[in-house]
């Protein structure tokens, strides 16, 4: 079943590119729209690898790691221009494919750790970073710090606590609403703070690690 799960991976990674792509060119999407469309749908791979590499973490790791290098030559290179920022690129989209090779490490390889504490972190970034972008860039008119505005942190707060909660309440109800609270509060605060790009590294590291604090406190 490990080659199901590789194929399924790089034909869905490369189906998101692909529609993205098209969208973007159909003028659709602008450039974040486009990028966004990318974060979002990328981070949803997470689900692929849990059904098909959780007991082989040394597969697991092979996409993240293909992608490291391959987002890294489009940054240098801009190879697949719907990944990246026109003028002012930045090493987000490399620093993406790091944070699900960290988590899948770290949850598919340590048996004390669930697999959907890397889960939360991956879909936090990608739905809760993501959809904050596309909010904030349409619609925030109070800005904060960092070029944030209070309408995309809103949006950041809402969807972090929406993953959290659906993801909790399918694969382990125990505590949800606690564990959801803290991890949309850290997300948010945290991808407040972080500068643009290294928020794809501190935004699922926060959420994991809320995640893991408060499963054992309750």
């Amino acid at each position: 079943m490990i080659w199901l799960g590789f194929v399924l991976s790089y034909g869905f990674i490369f189906l998101v590119i692909g529609m993205s792509t098209l969208l973007q060119n159909k003028h659709v999407f602008g450039d974040e729209g486009a990028r966004k469309f990318i974060h979002i749908g990328v981070s949803n791979w997470y689900i692929i690898a849990m059904i098909y590499f959780a007991d082989n973490v040394w597969a697991a790791i092979i996409p993240p790691v293909t992608f490291i290098a391959l987002n890294y030559l489009s940054y240098r290179m801009n190879l697949i221009k719907a990944m990246e920022r026109s003028g002012n690129g930045n090493l987000g989209t490399v620093w993406f494919p790091v944070s699900l090779l960290v988590l899948v490490s770290l949850s598919f390889g340590f048996e004390s750790i669930p697999l959907y504490a890397g889960l939360i972190g991956i879909l936090v970034m990608g739905y809760g970073d993501g959809l904050a972008a596309v909010i904030g860039t349409k619609y925030g008119k109070h800005r904060l710090i960092n070029g944030k505005s209070v309408e995309g942190t809103a949006a950041m707060f809402l969807a972090s606590f929406a993953v959290t909660a659906i993801i909790l309440l399918i694969l382990n109800p125990v505590g949800w609403l606690l564990i959801a609270l803290a991890v949309a509060v850290v997300s948010t605060v945290v991808e407040l703070v972080t500068p643009k790009g290294l928020d794809n590294l501190t935004v699922p590291g926060a959420a994991f690690l809320a995640t893991m604090l408060i499963v054992l406190l309750v």
